[in-house]
């Protein structure tokens, strides 16, 4: 009888050599360090130059094969640097899911500066966005909640609110009621990160040199990724990052109303991710705090 594959496959740099020895020769005997680790893959330095990511479970492999299937095609029209894959790595019998060799990006996560510092890059940002946020095809990668109407994230929200994890959670649950009342985006589904806070951004000196973890790729409303705004950047990043944005939304007034439910939907998952990833705790608290600290602004 067959077996399914484990929920979570053992991984070390013993493998990843494996498999890049086997399936991508040219790279084959370069040194290979373990990097990092986030809530989807496991990240290893191979050489100088590249990286290896692999899945840390079934879901975050579905998320992989979109990455290895639509970023490549993404990537050349984006002016801002993407994990776009070198080499589509295929299940063996020592991993059973698809992996893939990237570029190695030297930035740091702008998750590790103050949030003060992150405005040099909200102009950058919003060109990526700019860029990326155009009409998708039919067959673009599905996803249960990002990118839909607010009120598929309802239950999960609300969940969160009673529990007991969110500060100020009657604060919250207004601000969360004025997002459902939000008019839908009217526009087509538009290409979408789906997961635009600051650990996904990577920042040298003063510049935006990558946007990663393209795991929650999919199309839909554009406000999705607009809660970067408070996701990633203090006030005053904020206005700089809508000033970057220009006229793009402008037949859309309530998108700014939308990202504010979409910052809180992501902030509260970001909090409940703590337990594992404390690091994903502490964003979802500064955002929080920036939604209550500043819940007056609608762009």
């Amino acid at each position: 009888m067959t077996q399914s594959p484990p929920d979570h496959a053992a991984v070390d740099a013993g493998l990843v050599r494996r498999l890049v020895d086997e399936q991508h020769p040219p790279l084959a005997g370069l040194p290979v360090v373990y990097a990092a680790v986030g809530s989807d893959n496991h990240v290893f330095r191979l050489g100088d130059r590249h990286a290896v990511r692999l899945p840390r479970h079934a879901r975050s492999a579905e998320r992989m094969r979109h990455e290895q299937r639509w970023l490549a095609a993404l990537a050349p029209d984006l002016p801002v640097a993407v994990p776009a894959p070198v080499h589509s790595g295929v299940p063996t019998r020592d991993f059973p899911w698809p992996w893939c060799i990237t570029a190695w990006f030297a930035g740091t996560q702008a998750a590790g500066r103050a949030r003060g510092h992150n405005a040099v890059v909200a102009a950058p940002l919003a060109g990526f966005l700019n860029a990326l946020h155009r009409s998708a095809p039919a067959g673009h990668p599905p996803n249960e909640v990002r990118g839909r109407a607010l009120v598929e994230g309802n239950a999960a929200v609300r969940a969160r609110l009673r529990s007991g994890m969110v500060p100020h959670a009657v604060r919250v649950e207004e601000l969360w009621a004025a997002a459902l009342d939000a008019a839908a985006w009217p526009g087509p589904a538009l290409w979408l990160h789906g997961d635009l806070h600051p650990g996904n951004l990577l920042v040298r000196g003063a510049a935006l040199e990558a946007v990663v973890d393209f795991g929650e790729l999919t199309a839909g409303d554009p406000a999705t990724d607009l809660a970067a705004a408070w996701l990633v950047f203090d006030a005053a990043g904020r206005r700089a990052f809508q000033a970057g944005l220009g006229g793009q939304y402008d037949a859309d007034p309530d998108v700014w109303l939308r990202a504010r439910g979409w910052a809180l939907l992501l902030a509260t998952d970001l909090l409940a991710a703590g337990a594992d990833l404390p690091g994903l705790h502490l964003i979802g608290s500064e955002a929080l705090m920036e939604l209550l600290t500043e819940d007056a602004w609608a762009g």
